[in-house]
């Protein structure tokens, strides 16, 4: 069994885009209420904002996927864990998606069911890509790849049994 973790530069930058949002409402509040009130408000906020971080921080360390011949058990950011045996798995598609209006791509992979749905899915954004090298030589299965990158929305017209239920509908109609 292989134990895949997230990259561990996304919890530092991460880290620094929550400090950016956290410290300009810390500075209104001092504004706001001037130096002598604002004391016990800015503790609480900074308080909360500690505890949020910390609950984050173990959230993102707990975060892997377990990978074997027998199949994926994956806990997730949220806690909640899955279970993928290997009897369901039909093969392993890896798709380069372009990133919004953009022509950045970002390497994605997808564990698919032998039903056609995604199962499994791990982002560029979140993991390595010699991470998601791994996957299909330790399920045994057959990897296949994508050789021109597509659009969320060709892939929502081609594929939709692979994206999550947020992912299908489209919001420009």
């Amino acid at each position: 069994m292989y134990t895949l973790r997230p990259r561990r530069t996304l919890g530092s930058s991460t880290g620094l885009t929550f400090a950016a949002l956290v410290l300009p409402v810390l500075a209104a509040e001092l504004w706001l209420f001037g130096p002598r009130g604002a004391w016990p408000l800015v503790a609480v906020t900074v308080a909360l904002a500690a505890v949020l971080l910390v609950v984050a921080w173990v959230a993102y360390q707990r975060t892997h996927a377990s990978i074997s011949m027998y199949g994926i058990v994956e806990r997730g950011f949220f806690g909640g864990t899955s279970t993928v045996a290997a009897r369901d798995i039909a093969g392993v598609l890896r798709v380069q998606i372009y990133r919004g209006n953009s022509l950045d791509v970002s390497q994605e992979l997808f564990v698919v069911s032998r039903s056609g749905r995604g199962v499994f899915r791990m982002r560029g954004t979140f993991w390595d890509t010699s991470t998601m090298d791994r996957v299909a030589p330790i399920l045994g299965a057959e990897e296949t790849v994508h050789a021109e990158p597509v659009t969320l929305a060709e892939l929502r017209r081609s594929d939709p049994k692979l994206l999550y239920w947020f992912e299908r509908r489209s919001l420009a109609r």
